[in-house]
């Protein structure tokens, strides 16, 4: 597979053969190591999969313009959610802080001013991420930027499989008969964003826009998605994409 941009859909028998490419072809190392280390089978069980819960904070929605300001990562599987391995960062975004992005995510001129740039923890952010399934809520955010962020610092871009949450409530909430017949009754659409979707399973509320309580709150959504709506033997490839 040639050519593959950020915005390119890339179909689950696709991935294994455009990881194993990218492995021989990146120049970078920690790029090189983290295509290298083999992600799970398309057939692996689900509640057998490694998985890290990725959440990301930025000056604005497109990668072109906008940066990174903070990361959260949660490691999980379908048992245990491994808070002991937390990581946050809170970056340098090397661009203006506007005052709605302050406002959204709270993060500060001055909490920026001495935070590293992205350059220098990718090598342990794309280490935390090797050979687990990454798993987010919202995936047009968190693969581009990365995407976008690697290739401006690498010279070359990481693009990866990820299990979209908010994809999951859509198939369940958006895309089936029931939700085409509300809309043609001109009821307005189920929420599928991340609070809303966690209260339909009784979870708790958590103050949002925060990249480490986003990315537990998605790692505890998906475990109530799969408990509720799949089996611990859904193969990955069912809803990976």
């Amino acid at each position: 597979m040639r050519g593959i941009r950020p915005r390119q859909k890339i179909t689950q028998a696709d991935w294994n053969g455009y990881m194993a490419q990218r492995a021989r072809k990146a120049r970078n190392p920690a790029i090189q190591r983290f295509f290298d280390t083999p992600l799970p089978d398309p057939d692996t069980p689900i509640a057998e999969v490694p998985m890290v819960a990725l959440d990301m904070e930025t000056t604005g929605l497109d990668e072109r313009r906008h940066a990174i300001v903070s990361i959260g990562l949660v490691p999980f599987t379908l048992q245990r959610i491994k808070l002991a391995e937390r990581r946050y960062w809170v970056l340098n975004p090397s661009r203006p802080l506007a005052e709605a992005s302050i406002a959204y995510h709270h993060i500060t001129h001055s909490e920026i001013a001495q935070a590293p740039d992205l350059e220098e923890i990718l090598d342990d952010v794309l280490a935390q991420l090797a050979g687990r399934l990454v798993v987010v809520h919202f995936r047009n955010i968190e693969r581009p930027f990365l995407d976008a962020a690697v290739k401006a610092r690498r010279g070359e871009g990481v693009l990866f499989p990820m299990i979209d949450t908010m994809s999951l409530e859509a198939r369940l909430h958006r895309q089936t008969l029931w939700a085409r017949f509300r809309r043609w009754l001109g009821r307005p659409p189920v929420s599928i964003r991340l609070h809303a979707s966690r209260e339909r399973y009784g979870l708790p509320g958590y103050q949002g826009h925060h990249a480490l309580v986003d990315a537990l709150a998605t790692a505890e959504l998906l475990q109530a998605q799969i408990a509720n709506h799949y089996r611990p033997e859904t193969p990955l490839k069912d809803i990976w994409c």
